[in-house]
Parts: structure tokens; sequence; C-alpha cells
């Protein structure tokens, strides 16, 4: 009786169509999940900040649960987003202005880059009165 034996050259043919066929099927996996990433998240568009009278004049109020910041000084309110342009990481503030803690980028305290990799600075948003005397927020 013949006995058939797994030569170095079959091991390594072997070996390498399960490398191969795993990489494919990983990479599959990554690719069908990064096109069903939801492109348009359902996030509320308006938030209601309040009376203006709760925001002191030369404030920045960093709002968490948007993110965002609400500036008040002499020439009105403004806001900007903290949502990192690189990547959508969320920036925190610091005394000189704002630091992406996922990849290092640095914006100044009006939200322009000083170090990358973000190439874009900060987003404006608009802060507008209400006819009910609050201000709003629109992220869009």
């Amino acid at each position: 009786m013949s006995e058939k034996r797994l030569t170095r050259r079959d091991f390594l043919k072997l070996a390498r169509t399960v490398f191969l066929t795993a990489s494919g099927l990983l990479g599959l996996g990554g690719l069908m999940r990064f096109l069903s990433y939801p492109t348009q998240p359902n996030n509320p568009t308006e938030f209601d900040l309040g009376p203006e009278s709760d925001y002191g004049l030369g404030t920045r109020t960093v709002l968490a649960e948007i993110p965002a910041i609400l500036i008040r000084d002499e020439k009105g309110f403004s806001a900007m987003s903290l949502t990192c342009t690189h990547l959508g990481c969320t920036v925190e503030s610091e005394p000189d202005g704002f630091a992406c803690p996922c990849h290092g980028s640095r914006f100044d305290l009006d939200g322009q880059v000083k170090r990358g990799p973000a190439s874009k600075a900060l987003v404006p948003l608009r802060v507008e009165i209400g006819p009910d005397g609050n201000l709003h927020l629109f992220t869009k």
C-alpha cells in the first residue's frame, strides 16, 4: 500500500492558498463595512440653547452634546463645530485653542489649523435669536 506524503512544496502551496483566502475574506468584510457606513446620520440639526442672557459677554461655552462651542463677544454670538475636519473626532478645548485627541491636529481659538493632519479649519455654525428670545444653533 502506497502512502502519500505531503511535500514541502505542497505544504507551501496550501499555506499560500489559505493565507490568500483569509486575506481576501477580511478585505471583503472591511469593504462591506465601509460601504454600509451611514452617510447621513439622523442627528438633530437645530438646538435651542436657552435665553441669550445665560451667556455673558466674553464667554466661550463648550456644548459637549452637539459638539460645538458658543462664543459671545462684542460683535455678538458665533459658534463653531468641535468636530475635527480630518476624520471626525471631537476636539478638546485647550487654553490656546483646540486639540484632536485622535490624530494630533491642533486648531487656534478661531478654529484655524495650526498643525495637521487636518487641512481645513473647524466649521462655523449659524446662531440666531428666535422669536421666543432663545438662542438657536444650526449645524446644517
